[in-house]
């Protein structure tokens, strides 16, 4: 049985929406949930809403199980005062008919596989964006667009499918710049905009050089973003519902694009039994979107 090593996430919302594919193909329900309640538990402990049971290797050592078949998880160190340490994912064997998935921690899984040492794996949409879409007059507004803007020279890895676990980039603004911000709004609008500073490639790309003209970006520094924003009167953020844009004033405009966690492939190394899993998890597909 051939065994196909994957990168994925090690914390967050993409891992479980990878765990939840993972699990509807492969009969790996049981595996799934407990890494995905075992991380929520330590997520909370890391925030401090939730009181340790013991201190974090007593918990990682009982996590720990021989069988190759179950999770195993490692330490990364936290940012926040108090908790240098994080527990995440680090590796699960799951069984696919012919083939064995080996699901693979990686901070990175992206650059992960754009230096070969995978050949499938899972991460942002927006990594794409930030690192290897390029930038262009006319705007990105789908996934399906993705490959055709990767320069080849740039990158072997293409987007293969996305996975729905669906968080919009919006456009939003207060009324008093834009009743119902949208992309025509922008192509008039001159003056500032506020976005994440690690979003300012991703927000040219899927705006388009057009749509800049006479935009300038601000940050929002030590702010909340949408108060940021709120500030400011027009930006870009990530929303589910748009309530909490609300909750500051804020109109909710049109969604510029999806950040999705999507399938990588780095097409240099595929073989049949990648193409195998790849269909395993998407269906019938083909190495682009």
């Amino acid at each position: 049985m051939t065994t196909i090593p994957v990168a994925v996430p090690r914390k967050g919302r993409p891992l479980e929406a990878v765990l939840e594919r993972v699990a509807a193909v492969a009969d790996a329900e049981a595996a799934a949930d407990a890494v995905i309640s075992t991380l929520r538990y330590e997520k909370a402990i890391t925030k401090g809403d939730q009181t340790a049971d013991g201190d974090v290797y007593d918990r990682l050592a009982a996590y720990s199980d021989t069988d190759p078949q179950q999770p195993e998880y490692t330490l990364l160190r936290d940012a926040r005062p108090g908790s240098p340490r994080r527990i995440v994912f680090d590796s699960l064997r799951v069984e696919t008919g012919a083939h064995t998935l080996h699901l693979v921690g990686r901070e990175e899984p992206f650059r992960a596989l754009r230096k070969h040492e995978f050949p499938l794996g899972f991460d942002s949409a927006d990594l794409v964006l930030e690192e290897v879409v390029g930038i262009e007059s006319d705007p990105l507004s789908s996934l399906s667009e993705l490959n055709d803007r990767i320069d080849p020279r740039d990158t072997d890895v293409r987007v293969i499918d996305g996975l729905g676990d669906t968080v919009d980039h919006a456009l939003l603004s207060t009324p008093d710049v834009a009743t119902d911000p949208d992309r025509s709004f922008l192509k008039s609008y001159e003056g500032p905009l506020c976005i994440s500073p690690r979003y300012e490639r991703l927000v040219r790309a899927i705006v388009g050089t057009d749509a800049m003209e006479g935009i300038s970006f601000r940050y929002p520094g030590e702010r909340e973003e949408e108060a940021a924003i709120a500030s400011v009167g027009v930006g870009v953020y990530l929303t589910v519902t748009g309530s909490t844009a609300r909750d500051h004033g804020l109109r909710v405009g049109e969604r510029l694009f999806p950040s999705e966690t999507v399938l990588l492939e780095n097409h240099e190394e595929r073989t049949d039994a990648v193409g195998s899993i790849a269909r395993t998890l998407f269906g019938s597909v083909e190495t682009t979107v």
